[in-house]
């Protein structure tokens, strides 16, 4: 069963959620929060395999909620929930460690399969998502440039994976791709994590692309 924590300041929304998470016979909302702070103290006590985090939220708000999870002894993925999908802050939370974000007028059986895609490690953000995100990133050029400098130092195989990483692909489709068992993609993921200063496959696919490593859509 893969256990959720859902945050969103609307309680509408928070129940819309919880009916639509719960049809599927794997999924469950443990709790909801409709704030920040209740947000990462339910994370703390219910100890979730994901988080669907709202971002625009009174007092603490989600970003912040990001960063706090983070901080946690093995901190589960958190999945970004919000209404535009070029939204600054979406960018912000990705940077700040979410493993993706899911817009709000995703149909109701895509949510269902990106919540267990999240439970299973894999980022949910597609290709073209993350581009639009770079492009309105207002510190582009900075981020472009540190990218640039950190993936030089990679091997010609490691900015591979990398590239991969950037489309959004599970081990299983980069092993296939690269011609390469699924075990030693995993140790290339974890290397390159650490090389890049990257806490998630997320972040490190969003600096394939302002290192601009990943192809065309």
């Amino acid at each position: 069963m893969v256990r959720v924590v859902v945050v969103d300041d609307e309680p509408m929304v928070c129940g819309f959620l919880r009916s639509i998470l719960g049809s599927a016979h794997d999924l469950e909302v443990v709790a909801e929060a409709y704030d920040g702070a209740a947000g990462v103290e339910a994370v703390a006590r219910e100890r979730p395999d994901v988080v669907l985090m709202d971002l625009r939220m009174p007092g603490v708000d989600g970003l912040s909620a990001i960063e706090r999870i983070g901080e946690l002894k093995d901190p589960p993925p958190i999945v970004v929930l919000t209404t535009f999908d070029a939204d600054q802050y979406v960018l912000r939370a990705l940077r700040a460690g979410a493993a993706g974000f899911l817009v709000k007028s995703t149909p109701p059986e895509d949510l269902i399969g990106l919540v267990r895609v999240a439970a299973e490690g894999h980022t949910v953000l597609s290709a073209a998502a993350a581009r639009r995100l770079v492009a309105a990133s207002t510190d582009g050029l900075s981020a472009r440039e540190r990218a640039r400098t950190l993936v030089g130092s990679l091997t010609e195989r490691e900015a591979e994976v990398l590239a991969c990483l950037g489309e959004g692909l599970s081990n299983a489709r980069i092993a296939g791709r690269l011609h390469l068992s699924e075990a030693t993609i995993k140790g290339y993921v974890s290397r390159l994590l650490d090389k890049l200063g990257c806490v998630n496959r997320t972040q490190a696919g969003l600096m394939a692309h302002d290192a601009g490593v990943v192809g065309g859509p």
